[in-house]
């Protein structure tokens, strides 16, 4: 099964935190990770330009409340997904400007399953994205109809078993379609599938 490549910058003044937080994205099989670390807050503008890496994990106080919109424009990476790493508690409002939010008491699971989040494709804001599927969801779709396991699924995928199990669960919370017959008409309709792909057909 492939791995999915990313490049992530670590700004963190703290060895330890910064040296923690390497190993436990290196647990993760799912993710192919290229890790730099930034420890000088005056070199964090300069190295995002120069890395571009997909996800920033930072100290949101590093050494001051960063506004994160105004970094990416600065920076040129305008699709960066930022990370708050939290070591207190914080004021929400300084928090919500960040994409996703780790703190130093969650699990590896809990931050694999963050950045399994962050990084599904073509997520779009809830509201807009109520009704609407992703087309990784669309390819999910196509394997129910044609019969494969959810295992079988995340292989021709490659995927992990986990990861098609979520989808398939926000799929149905999209399309409030719960069964395998209501996916393929629905597959059908919205020509996703021709009916010779269909499985029994």
């Amino acid at each position: 099964m492939n791995s999915m490549r990313l490049k992530i910058a670590i700004a963190e003044p703290s060895v330890i935190v910064r040296n923690g937080i390497v190993a436990v994205l290196k647990r993760f099989p799912a993710f192919n990770v290229n890790i730099f670390e930034i420890a000088d807050p005056s070199r964090l503008r300069v190295e995002l330009c120069k890395w571009k890496p997909d996800i920033l994990i930072v100290n949101p106080l590093f050494p001051h409340p960063l506004s994160v919109q105004n970094l990416k424009n600065e920076t040129g990476c305008r699709h960066l997904k930022c990370i708050a790493l939290q070591h207190t508690l914080m004021e929400p409002s300084v928090l919500k400007a960040y994409d996703k939010t780790i703190s130093l008491y969650d699990t590896a699971e809990q931050i694999r399953e963050k950045l399994q989040t962050l990084c599904e494709p073509d997520r779009e804001p809830a509201e807009q994205n109520r009704q609407e599927l992703s087309l990784r969801e669309k390819e999910i779709i196509v394997c129910v109809v044609k019969g494969m396991t959810n295992k079988q699924a995340a292989e021709h995928l490659y995927l992990s078993t986990h990861t098609v199990i979520t989808h398939r669960r926000n799929i149905a919370n999209k399309l409030q379609i719960h069964s395998p017959a209501g996916l393929t008409i629905y597959a059908i309709v919205n020509k996703l599938v021709e009916l010779n792909e269909v499985a029994g057909v």
